[in-house]
């Protein structure tokens, strides 16, 4: 009778042993889908900018698509490190991701130069819109292999490369006089940054570094005569009250930043809660176009009421600052093999040889 037994208990023993397995994964599985991941993202830019205050969305949908799992707190410039160090920051876990631009570390990651407002790269003649010309622009960062070529040299430097975001037109230039020809141009001090100072002065503009705050009274002075940023140029800083031309010909329809995500953060991640991730940043890149597009709605009625007045450059001028960017984009090919990809990759898109 006891030998009859044995497989019985046996059986119960094995009935046993995967009950309590079972459970235990169960209530594994359960912390994990209860489990709260907070974390910080500080924006490269101040309070009261466009792109940081609409942050809010960004962390908003996060939390709604990950059923409250996912809580991002939004920081702004400097909150917790100036913008310089951000880059570093995030590598080193101070915060655990960032908004920006690629062209402010590319120092580090050259094809960040590439990537942000390479000049005329992202003008988009094909389209009539704010909203077609920036869709366009998305679907060519995502469906022609060039956002792989930017997460893989992002990921050198342990970061992640979420997602892409608008500034709406880059360079917003603002003017004290009436500009419509590169010999109007000529000899003009321009507040300019980055690439962009080769960029004007190519065309006989005299390029000069002005800090934002200063460039108000730079321009009511006389100091400079032109001023360039983007569209809170007037909708923020009101830089139109003392340089009411919009000179327009040279710029990018779209500047394009992005979120950038510690990779040892990120790897810690559940998939779901990547996935709710992934699907916040494209909430986020909508609200970028749809608030730049008040934006520049906004100037616009400031030229139906006569408090800007639009200045285009004419075509031989136009042609001029194409030249000049184009050789520009066979410099930056030169910078290592991502740049090389990525302008090859531009031009084949842009028709450009």
């Amino acid at each position: 009778m006891r030998n009859s037994l044995r497989p019985v208990r046996a059986l119960m023993v094995v009935l046993f042993a995967l009950l309590v397995a079972t459970s235990m994964v169960s209530g594994e599985n359960a912390r994990a889908a209860e489990k709260v991941y907070r974390m910080k993202i500080q924006s490269l830019y101040p309070r009261g900018d466009l792109s940081m205050e609409t942050l809010k969305i960004f962390s908003d949908a996060a939390a709604k698509y990950s059923d409250g799992r996912l809580k991002i707190k939004i920081f702004a410039e400097p909150e917790i490190v100036p913008g310089d160090q951000l880059f570093v920051a995030t590598k080193q876990g101070v915060v655990d991701m960032l908004q920006g631009m690629g062209g402010m570390w590319g120092g580090m990651v050259p094809v960040g130069y590439v990537e942000f407002n390479l000049p005329l790269a992202f003008r988009i003649s094909e389209a009539s819109t704010f909203k077609e010309k920036a869709r366009v622009i998305r679907d060519f960062y995502m469906n022609n292999g060039f956002m792989d070529i930017l997460r893989e040299e992002y990921a050198k430097q342990d970061m992640y490369l979420l997602d892409i975001h608008t500034y709406g037109p880059v360079p917003f230039v603002l003017s004290t006089k009436k500009m419509t020809t590169c010999e109007d141009l000529n000899g003009m001090k321009i507040k300019a940054d980055g690439g962009n100072m080769a960029y004007h002065s190519g065309v006989g503009m005299q390029a000069v570094q002005i800090s934002p705050s200063e460039t108000y009274m730079a321009l009511k002075l006389g100091t400079v005569d032109a001023a360039e940023w983007d569209v809170s140029a007037v909708t923020g800083m009101k830089w139109h009250e003392v340089a009411p031309y919009w000179v327009q010909g040279m710029e990018c329809d779209h500047a394009i930043g992005h979120i950038l995500v510690s990779m040892k953060k990120w790897d810690r991640l559940p998939d779901d809660v990547k996935a709710a991730m992934h699907k916040a940043a494209e909430d986020y890149w909508v609200a970028t176009v749809d608030a730049y597009e008040k934006e520049i709605a906004a100037v616009e009625k400031l030229v139906e009421e006569g408090k800007v007045k639009v200045s285009v450059l004419d075509q031989e001028c136009q042609d001029k600052y194409a030249d000049v960017a184009h050789n520009m984009w066979d410099e930056m090919a030169q910078q290592d093999e991502a740049s090389s990809k990525a302008i090859s990759m531009i031009k084949k898109w842009r028709n450009v040889r």
